[in-house]
């Protein structure tokens, strides 16, 4: 969405810090920008604007109801603006207003440092997108649909991957992509797993949905490679679907109908169910290992695993958690976590990958620590497998 579309919502006390935000902002090509100078006139603004607004600057520290209060307030908003916080306080303590955004479900896009910067705002604001497309596994708005009508869709060959492209930190170069499941329903458009996805949690129907989406991304990986991409493809796979006895020899007869090796193939796991102690489970990963499919600790760091229960599984990868890439480079503590936990996979002579990149920021502190691959915003979103082959062919003239 073009800057000059969106509708942007300044709250700040200070009225030279606010009006620099505003002169950059129309210097940038905004058009509709509202001021505020405490958070009782920005939640007013939020309620009786006749547009509603698409970002929200906040100032943390001002007088009456603060940028904490204002955000819980907008977080009980029916479409709550995406916000950009500004501050010029600690960065542990600004770090601890991000992640309680998060928790409230408001959609943070960053933080800018006082004094802002052009460069600042073109790169915040550049991670906007319009709340219906929001990827969010938390999201609640859009539509609802019953066990039945997913079915449905199964049955009619509407759901399908998207993949989102990771990139070898140190050269630049795409050695894979992650499928993410969509939804491409004939009325609404294209959904996200939010909507769907814990509906199938338990039924039947998971395993029919499973097949679908790794059914897809073999044939994908199979024309990419054709095409003389030789990129593999990352496929999360559900704990419930791997306590299934036999599910390793489904998977593998799947990839084979494609002609797809299968070293060609990663299986995502959470790290929370590393713990899982069901004999068909570790079987099934340890077969799968066997069979020359790769395997990835997902969520790395937010599940509690013990190392012991983690060197059960055969993996080959650990993916860090957006929760440590994107606030690292603003917090020393989290930043201790990350080049720790890539120190343990670099020990271990596992590969790993940070998930959720989504600044030159981050980027360049992942590649100082030694990260092996980026996923991510500043990279690529998630996009059709048609489209991938192109977006691959421009991405590799920067590098």
């Amino acid at each position: 969405m073009n800057i000059s579309d969106l509708h942007f919502l300044v709250a700040e006390d200070n009225e030279f810090q606010r009006r620099w935000l505003v002169v950059m902002l129309s210097n940038l090509g905004a058009n509709h920008i509202v001021e505020a100078e405490d958070g009782h006139t920005a939640l007013s603004i939020l309620h009786d604007s006749p547009e509603s607004i698409d970002i929200c600057f906040i100032d943390l520290n001002m007088p009456g109801m603060d940028g904490l209060e204002l955000i819980r307030h907008m977080a009980k908003e029916e479409n709550p603006p995406s916000i950009i916080l500004a501050s010029a306080l600690d960065p542990s303590l600004v770090f601890s207003v991000e992640t309680m955004s998060k928790a409230y479900g408001v959609n943070l896009l960053g933080t800018i440092a006082k004094p802002a910067t052009p460069e600042n705002l073109i790169e915040l604001i550049g991670l906007y997108e319009p709340r219906h497309a929001t990827d969010s596994a938390t999201a609640s708005s859009g539509p609802t649909f019953t066990l039945e009508q997913i079915a449905h869709g199964l049955s009619h060959d509407e759901f399908l991957p998207y993949f989102q492209p990771k990139v070898e930190i140190a050269t630049g170069h795409i050695k894979s992509a992650e499928a993410f499941a969509r939804w491409n329903h004939p009325v609404h458009g294209l959904l996200f797993p939010a909507v769907f996805l814990s509906k199938l949690e338990g039924t039947e129907h998971l395993n029919t949905f499973s097949r679908i989406i790794i059914e897809k991304s073999a044939a994908a990986c199979r024309v990419w490679n054709d095409l003389d991409f030789p990129i593999s493809v990352s496929i999360n796979i559900a704990s419930s679907s791997l306590v299934d006895e036999g599910c390793a020899e489904r998977i593998a007869a799947i990839v084979a109908k494609h002609g797809v090796d299968a070293q060609r193939i990663t299986l995502e796991i959470t790290e929370s169910a590393a713990r899982i102690n069901n004999p068909h489970y570790l079987e099934n990963l340890a077969r799968l290992r066997m069979k020359g499919f790769v395997l990835a600790i997902d969520d790395f760091g937010t599940g509690h695993a013990s190392m012991q229960e983690l060197l059960r599984i055969p993996f080959s990868e650990v993916k860090i958690d957006r929760s440590f890439v994107a606030g690292a480079s603003k917090n020393e503590s989290i930043r201790l976590v990350l080049s720790s936990n890539l120190e343990l996979a670099h020990k271990l002579n596992r590969q790993s990958t940070a998930v959720g990149v989504e600044t030159r920021h981050d980027w360049d502190l992942l590649l100082h620590l030694g990260c092996t691959h980026a996923q991510g915003y500043y990279i690529a979103k998630p996009m059709e497998s048609n489209v991938l082959p192109a977006w691959m062919d421009e991405w590799a003239q920067f590098f």
